[in-house]
Protein backbone atom coordinates (compact mmCIF):
# COMPACT_ATOMS: atom_id res chain seq x y z
CA UNK A 1 0.00 0.00 0.00
CA UNK A 2 2.78 2.25 0.70
CA UNK A 3 4.12 2.13 -2.78
CA UNK A 4 1.16 3.21 -4.05
CA UNK A 5 1.03 5.85 -2.21
CA UNK A 6 4.45 6.77 -2.86
CA UNK A 7 3.71 6.60 -6.89
CA UNK A 8 -0.06 8.25 -6.78
CA UNK A 9 1.23 11.51 -4.41
CA UNK A 10 3.49 13.12 -6.90
CA UNK A 11 1.61 12.02 -10.11
CA UNK A 12 -1.56 14.12 -8.88
CA UNK A 13 0.35 16.76 -7.99
CA UNK A 14 1.85 17.32 -11.27
CA UNK A 15 -2.00 16.61 -13.10
CA UNK A 16 -3.01 19.34 -10.53
CA UNK A 17 -0.23 21.57 -11.16
CA UNK A 18 -1.14 21.18 -15.46
CA UNK A 19 -4.82 22.16 -14.46
CA UNK A 20 -3.45 25.22 -12.43
CA UNK A 21 -0.99 26.54 -14.84
CA UNK A 22 -3.38 26.31 -17.77
CA UNK A 23 -5.82 28.60 -16.23
CA UNK A 24 -6.13 31.83 -17.57
CA UNK A 25 -5.90 34.88 -14.95
CA UNK A 26 -7.10 38.15 -16.48
CA UNK A 27 -4.47 40.95 -14.62
CA UNK A 28 -6.56 43.97 -14.15
CA UNK A 29 -5.56 47.30 -16.75
CA UNK A 30 -3.04 49.57 -14.74
CA UNK A 31 -4.21 52.93 -13.40
CA UNK A 32 -3.92 55.80 -15.94
CA UNK A 33 -0.74 58.20 -14.90
CA UNK A 34 -1.57 61.54 -14.10
CA UNK A 35 -0.39 63.19 -17.76
CA UNK A 36 -3.35 61.11 -18.84
CA UNK A 37 -1.28 58.45 -21.08
CA UNK A 38 -1.87 54.77 -19.78
CA UNK A 39 1.56 53.59 -17.78
CA UNK A 40 3.55 50.80 -18.87
CA UNK A 41 3.58 47.72 -16.39
CA UNK A 42 6.86 47.45 -14.52
CA UNK A 43 9.43 45.02 -15.77
CA UNK A 44 9.36 41.49 -14.49
CA UNK A 45 12.31 39.65 -12.68
CA UNK A 46 14.45 37.60 -15.26
CA UNK A 47 15.11 34.32 -14.89
CA UNK A 48 18.50 33.12 -15.64
CA UNK A 49 21.17 31.01 -15.53
CA UNK A 50 21.00 30.49 -11.61
CA UNK A 51 17.72 28.21 -11.68
CA UNK A 52 19.76 26.03 -14.01
CA UNK A 53 22.31 25.55 -10.91
CA UNK A 54 19.77 25.55 -8.65
CA UNK A 55 17.90 22.84 -10.41
CA UNK A 56 21.41 20.67 -11.10
CA UNK A 57 22.27 20.80 -7.11
CA UNK A 58 18.82 19.75 -6.71
CA UNK A 59 19.29 16.49 -8.55
CA UNK A 60 22.53 16.08 -7.23
CA UNK A 61 21.64 16.75 -3.60
CA UNK A 62 18.42 13.85 -4.78
CA UNK A 63 21.01 11.25 -6.31
CA UNK A 64 23.26 11.75 -2.96
CA UNK A 65 20.57 10.83 -0.47
CA UNK A 66 19.07 7.84 -2.80
CA UNK A 67 22.70 6.17 -2.75
CA UNK A 68 22.97 7.06 1.22
CA UNK A 69 19.63 5.25 1.30
CA UNK A 70 20.88 2.65 -0.64
CA UNK A 71 23.58 1.87 1.58
CA UNK A 72 21.37 1.98 4.80
CA UNK A 73 19.45 -0.64 3.07
CA UNK A 74 22.05 -3.27 2.82
CA UNK A 75 23.99 -2.55 5.92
Amino acid sequence: MKKIKTLIVPVLFLLISSVVVSQNIATPPMPAAPGGAASTPPPGLPIDGGLVILIALGMVYGVYKLIMKQKTLNV
